[in-house]
């Protein structure tokens, strides 16, 4: 079922700031940012390896982001699984009575399929499952 990890997505309060820390302290390189519209988020890539660091800054105080960060504070906010089949990844969950944020896949702008494993289900992580477009 699972690939590899895709990506952690870590948090941050301000997206300059945090990028800056990855890079300069770290090393890393930044791959892309964007505005993701339909999670009200301001992202950075960071690949690492064959995975990626990315970073998210909220850009609407009623997104489930910033409801994370105003409650928990900066920091890891998921880890992010690649699947083959997606509709088959969830339908094995479901079958397992494991409890998702999203029974159904939620396809981003750029064809690629995602869904939330609650964090109840997996020790207080959140997880999500991706399947990229096969372009």
């Amino acid at each position: 079922m699972i690939k590899k990890v895709n990506h952690i997505a870590v948090v941050v309060e301000n997206l300059e700031d945090a990028t800056a820390f990855w890079v300069d302290a770290l090393g890393l390189e930044l791959a892309h940012k964007e505005h993701v519209a339909s999670q009200a988020v301001d992202v950075a890539f960071l690949p690492v390896g064959n995975t990626k660091i990315e970073l998210l800054q909220p850009t609407d105080d009623e997104s489930g982001v910033a409801k994370y960060l105003q409650k928990r504070g900066a920091g890891m906010h998921h880890i992010c699984f690649e699947v083959d089949d997606i509709e088959v990844a969830l339908a094995k969950l479901k079958s397992a009575e494991i409890q998702l944020i999203n029974e159904v896949p939620v396809v981003g702008a750029d064809g690629r399929k995602f869904a939330f494993i609650h964090p109840k289900a997996a020790n207080g992580v959140l997880v999500e499952l991706y399947e990229l477009n096969a372009t």
